[in-house]
């Protein structure tokens, strides 16, 4: 466990010195902001945050967070410093939970800024709290499984545009192209397709339902990504 933390606060410290993270940051609050201002501020809008969080959020976050997690593990293979890594008395498994802990983290910290959106709703009126919490606890898990699939993409190569590239593309087809698949189907293909697709899964949260199976998908679905991300490194090791 000690390792595991050591790991981490190396991982979020990095994160913070890294130039390409502010950057990241800076264009999701724009993106986010103008969808915000695009549906609140005209005559006759929603004063919610629903839409946003809702329907747009789990699209920037496909674009946002494998760059967070592109530099990853791609940037300790192309520097060498994963030799020294490598070397020190920590196995794979710590190695991926502490780089993938540092980034949620980071994630998390990045989250916390667009409290500022129901903050600007709730001076304009009511706030659907219990709906605004179960979004934020979709979006933590949502964004967990998009962070446990950058950083098994980011070990398996040392090219960061390809690790950012295989992601996003992955990222895109489960959790948009699935669904848009599974409108076109029938019976137990349709169910198979709706139930790959994230977004369907993230759906209810927006809606203000917590439902355990969609909870266990998720955090599921992460642990899967970051036990391959270890067979990965652990073949990268031995190789």
């Amino acid at each position: 466990m000690r390792n595991i933390t050591t790991l981490t606060q190396r991982e979020l410290t990095t994160q913070f010195y890294s130039s390409i993270a502010y950057i990241v940051i800076a264009i999701f609050l724009l993106v986010s902001g103008i969808f915000f201002a695009r549906d609140n501020f005209v005559p006759g809008g929603e004063a919610s945050v629903r839409v946003l969080l809702g329907s747009y959020m789990p699209l920037l976050l496909v674009f946002i967070l494998p760059m967070l997690t592109m530099r990853i593990l791609s940037e300790e293979f192309r520097g060498g410093t994963i030799e020294t890594l490598m070397t020190a008395p920590v196995n794979d498994a710590e190695v991926i939970v502490g780089k993938f802990l540092g980034a949620f983290l980071f994630y998390f910290v990045m989250l916390l800024s667009t409290l500022v959106f129901p903050i600007i709703v709730a001076n304009s009126g009511p706030l659907d709290v219990g709906l605004t919490m179960s979004t934020y606890i979709g979006l933590l898990l949502i964004g967990s499984l998009y962070i446990s699939v950058g950083v098994f993409f980011s070990a398996c190569t040392r090219n960061q545009v390809i690790a950012v590239l295989c992601s996003f593309v992955f990222l895109a087809v489960f959790t948009f192209l699935a669904l848009y698949l599974a409108e076109d189907c029938e019976g137990v293909l349709r169910v198979i397709l709706q139930h790959l697709s994230i977004v369907s899964h993230y759906q209810d949260f927006a809606r203000g339902l917590v439902d355990t199976n969609h909870v266990v998908f998720f955090l599921s679905s992460t642990a899967l990504f970051l036990f391959l991300g270890t067979k990965v490194l652990e073949f990268r090791r031995w190789r």
